[in-house]
C-alpha cells in the first residue's frame, strides 16, 4: 500500500519547472510601482478571487480586451493555487496535530510539516512501547472519496469565459463515480450520516451482531471458536467492540456498500435511481470547452473546495507488552489517521495535473504580460501587479510538494516499520495486502 501511494504522489519535476521562470525582485517591482506615481487602489488585491475577477485590467492597464482578460484568468489560477496550497496545509495541520495529541503531545503545532513530523514521532514511540513481540495490522479501505463540486466548475467556468453559459454547461466527471444526495435508490456505496441499517458491507461500527472483520474484541467466535472478548485476528461472528469490516444486523456508523439499490439516508458514492442533489465528481471534471486560462483558474479554485470521505481503517495488534499503549494506538490511528489520508491519497489524485496546467498558463501569462502594452509606465506597473500572485504560485507548489509527501510518511509510520525489535506491521487496501 505505501509503495504504491508513493509512486502516485512523486512528481518533483513538475514543481522543480513550475519554480524556474518566476524569480521576482518585489521590492524593486515595488519601486516601479511608485515611480510611477499610480493612484491608490491600482492593482487589485491579489489575496482576493473575486476582487481579481471585477477588475478592469484593460482599462487600467492600457490592455486588448483579449489580453485582458487572459492576464486576468492566469492571475487569478495563481491565486487560487495559492489558496489550494492552504487548504491543504490547513487541513494537514489539524489533522496531524489531533493524532498526535491524541497519542499524548499536546504541542500546538502552527504548519502541516511541523504537525506531521511529531504525528509520525510519536507514532513510532508508541508502537516501540507494544515490545518485540508486537505486530500490528493496519488495512486501509480503499480510497478516500474526494467529490468537486460540478455546480462550482459550472459557475467559475460561466464567469472567466464568455462561452460558457452559467447552469447550462456539460459538465461529466471521469475516472470516479458521482457523489451526493440521493432522494431515491442509491447503487454504490452509501455514507452514514447518522447510525442507519446497512443492507450490505459496513465499515464503521456496528451496534449489533456482525460477521467480518474486527478492530477491537469480539464476543462470540473467532474463526469458529468461542471468544469471550479477546483481539481476533480472524472473522468474528457476534458482538465487536472497535470498527469492523462485514455484515452488520444493527445499524452502521460509517460506510455501507449497498448490496444494491436502496435508500440512503447520508451521502450517495454511485447511481442514484434519481437526479442527485449537489453532485460532486470522485475523479476528474471534464468541463465543456473553454480556454486552457479560465479551466486552470477553475480546476484550482474547485479543488480547494472538496470535500473528502475518508477511508475506515481498522487496525489489529496483537502480542503487545503494553495494552494501554496498545489501545491508545489502535483506537487513535482508526480515528484520526483518515484524516490524514485524505490529503495522502486523495487530494493527490487530481493535484499534479492542476499544478502542471497552472503552470502552463501562468508562463503564458508572463510572456503575455512583458509585450502586453507599449506604455512604459502601464506596462511597469503591470509586472509589479502580477508579480505577488505568480511568487505565490511558486511558493504554492513547494508547499504542496512537502505536504503531500510529509503526509504520506505519517501514513507509513502507522503502516510500516516493525512494533518492537522483532515485531512487524502491515497494512492493505481493499483487502490486498501491500508488499
Amino acid at each position: 500500500m505505501t509503495r504504491k501511494i508513493m509512486r502516485r504522489v512523486s512528481w518533483p519535476i513538475v514543481f522543480a519547472g513550475l519554480s524556474a521562470p518566476f524569480i521576482v525582485n518585489c521590492a524593486a517591482m515595488s519601486k516601479v510601482t511608485s515611480a510611477a506615481g499610480l493612484p491608490s487602489g491600482q492593482c487589485p488585491d491579489m489575496s482576493k478571487p473575486d476582487e481579481i475577477a471585477k477588475f478592469d485590467f484593460a482599462a487600467n492597464f492600457k490592455l486588448k480586451p483579449d489580453v485582458a482578460a487572459k492576464v486576468k484568468a492566469g492571475v487569478g489560477a495563481a491565486v487560487e493555487m495559492k489558496i489550494l496550497a492552504d487548504k491543504i496545509d490547513a487541513d494537514l495541520t489539524t489533522a496531524c496535530s489531533t493524532l498526535a495529541a491524541d497519542l499524548g503531545d499536546p504541542t500546538p503545532y502552527k504548519n502541516a510539516q511541523d504537525a506531521c513530523k511529531a504525528a509520525g514521532k510519536i507514532i513510532g514511540d508508541t508502537k516501540a512501547k507494544l515490545g518485540a513481540k508486537a505486530s500490528v495490522a493496519l488495512e486501509i479501505d480503499g480510497e478516500p472519496h474526494c467529490g468537486l463540486d460540478i455546480n462550482a466548475y459550472a459557475d467559475c467556468g460561466a464567469s472567466c469565459d464568455a462561452t460558457v453559459k452559467p447552469g447550462s454547461a456539460d459538465i461529466q466527471c471521469e475516472g470516479g463515480k458521482l457523489q451526493g444526495t440521493c432522494g431515491a435508490q442509491c447503487s454504490g456505496e452509501c455514507e452514514m450520516s447518522a447510525a442507519a441499517a446497512c443492507s450490505g458491507e459496513c465499515d464503521g461500527t456496528c451496534d449489533a451482531d456482525i460477521s467480518g472483520s474486527c478492530s477491537g474484541n469480539c464476543t462470540g467466535k473467532c474463526d469458529g471458536k468461542a471468544s469471550s472478548g479477546a483481539a481476533c485476528a480472524g472473522k468474528c461472528d457476534g458482538k465487536c467492540s472497535g470498527n469492523v469490516k462485514g455484515t452488520c444486523k444493527g445499524k452502521c456508523g460509517g460506510d455501507c456498500k449497498l448490496s444494491g439499490s436502496a435508500s440512503c439516508s447520508g451521502t450517495c458514492t454511485g447511481s442514484c435511481s434519481a437526479k442527485m442533489d449537489a453532485p460532486r465528481c470522485t475523479g476528474s471534471v471534464k468541463p465543456p470547452s473553454m480556454s486552457a486560462d479560465c479551466k486552470a483558474k477553475c480546476d484550482a479554485q474547485v479543488q480547494a473546495k472538496v470535500t473528502c470521505t475518508p477511508p475506515h481503517v481498522l487496525v489489529r495488534i496483537t502480542g503487545a507488552a503494553d495494552a494501554v499503549a496498545a489501545g491508545k494506538l489502535q483506537t487513535t490511528l482508526e480515528k484520526d489517521l483518515p484524516m490524514v489520508l485524505n490529503t495522502s491519497i486523495g487530494m493527490a489524485k487530481n493535484v499534479p495535473q492542476i499544478v502542471t496546467s497552472v503552470k502552463s498558463v501562468v508562463e503564458g501569462v508572463e510572456g503575455v504580460v512583458k509585450t502586453a502594452t507599449s506604455d512604459k509606465i502601464a506596462g511597469a506597473a503591470l509586472i509589479a501587479c502580477v508579480a505577488s500572485p505568480f511568487k505565490g504560485a511558486v511558493d504554492a507548489a513547494t508547499g504542496i510538494q512537502a505536504n503531500v509527501s510529509v503526509s504520506v510518511s505519517v501514513q507509513a509510520s502507522a503502516s510500516g516499520g516493525s512494533a518492537g525489535a522483532s515485531g512487524s506491521a502491515s497494512a492493505s487496501a481493499g483487502g490486498k495486502t501491500a508488499p
